[in-house]
């Protein structure tokens, strides 16, 4: 392959992201004007999108606090999605990552409480530990049941998560609620706290995150099993007769993705709750999603994908207060941005983008279900 062919296939292979980003901007432009013009005795100001765009890049970037506000809001999601796309290779739509971060970050709390007073340099790493583990578990039950069954994954997990909401809620508001609290709260740990490391909250989470992209790329691929959750994915049953195990490689697959969403949940609430509520919750697990589409779920493209929805996060409330635009506009750039990542195929037509196989794990993996061919 020449230098031009090497252009062209990288081109093609990020030509739909950035074109979903720019175009969820100009709809979010429009929305931002067409708004702006309904609200009565309020001058109309063509340059307010502009306005907007410029605060949300100045909350994000324009100082070190923002950039370390932006590094801590993309860290859960870094964490997350690396585990939406790990199930995206091996041909699995992990839907549960909502539920693997909120019972990660229910398993943390739980034993950072019962090792209070102990030392942080124990109490820490078992908490994070114990979020990851439980994050693990609530992975493997979809897992295991894909693989000895052949149910669908998008159904086991969506089930899950509000196995997990009502979960959470029963533990906080009974075994885990702090005594003679007017309303279902955690004690606050402070032993299995992480310490604060640079910047207003910027702690050992940010690290970690930022360490697991060089991993799971190693794991995805420079590994065995790495290359068996590819194989698995691309065709089950062509690496069912090179001697693979289809059935192991789902339950670890989606083992490993709950792991990656339970220590995010862990990072999480151990860093900045340090408590958590009967109705605690997050979109977390959904953004994770749509950053895992963008990032073409390679570990090195989730990484901006990542950064750029933490940036949004981060800028919003700036965006608000300078612009007068509603925080909530930064959700509806997201959703727009997932609309066209799906529709992938309309968008490469429209623009006449040459399309190019990139293997599975990317939209493939949503509008392709292998039913119960990987477990026979």
């Amino acid at each position: 392959m020449n230098a031009r062919q090497a252009v062209r296939r990288a081109w093609s292979l990020i030509a739909v992201p950035l074109l979903a980003i720019v175009l969820a901007l100009i709809v979010g432009a429009v929305i931002i004007l067409v708004s702006s013009a309904l609200v009565p005795k309020h001058p109309f100001d063509p340059l307010l999108p502009l306005i907007a765009y410029g605060a949300l890049i100045q909350g994000a970037v324009g100082s070190p606090n923002a950039i370390t506000e932006t590094l801590v809001d993309t860290a859960p999601l870094l964490l997350a999605a690396l585990g939406v796309g790990l199930g995206f290779k091996a041909g699995l739509f992990n839907i549960g990552a909502q539920g693997q971060f909120l019972m990660g970050a229910v398993g943390a709390i739980a034993i950072g409480g019962a090792l209070e007073g102990q030392p942080s340099l124990v109490a820490i790493p078992l908490a994070v530990g114990g979020g990851m583990l439980v994050g693990a578990f609530v992975g493997f039950i979809p897992g295991f049941l894909k693989a000895t069954s052949g149910a669908h994954e998008v159904v086991t997990t969506i089930m899950i998560n509000y196995v997990a909401l009502a979960t959470v809620s029963w533990l906080v508001s009974g075994p885990l609620r702090l005594p003679g609290s007017p309303q279902p709260i955690t004690a606050s740990v402070s032993s299995a706290a992480l310490p604060v490391l640079f910047g207003p909250n910027g702690h050992p989470g940010v690290l970690i995150a930022l360490a697991a992209v060089p991993l799971v790329w190693f794991l995805l691929y420079r590994t065995t099993k790495g290359f068996e959750m590819r194989t698995v994915g691309a065709n089950p049953d062509a690496a069912r007769y090179a001697g693979m195990h289809p059935r192991s490689i789902i339950v670890l697959t989606m083992s490993l993705a709950g792991m990656l969403a339970g220590l995010a949940g862990a990072g999480n609430i151990l860093a900045l709750n340090r408590e958590m509520t009967a109705t605690f919750s997050t979109t977390v697990g959904f953004d994770s999603i749509t950053i895992a589409l963008l990032g073409r779920s390679n570990p090195w493209g989730i990484l901006p994908a990542a950064l750029l929805f933490g940036g949004m996060r981060a800028g919003s409330a700036l965006m608000q207060i300078q612009a007068g635009v509603p925080r909530e506009l930064v959700d509806v750039i997201q959703a727009i941005i997932l609309l066209f990542l799906v529709a992938n195929s309309v968008v490469r037509r429209v623009f006449r983008l040459r399309s190019v196989s990139a293997g599975l794990g990317t939209t493939e993996t949503i509008t392709r279900s292998y039913g119960t061919e990987a477990v026979r």
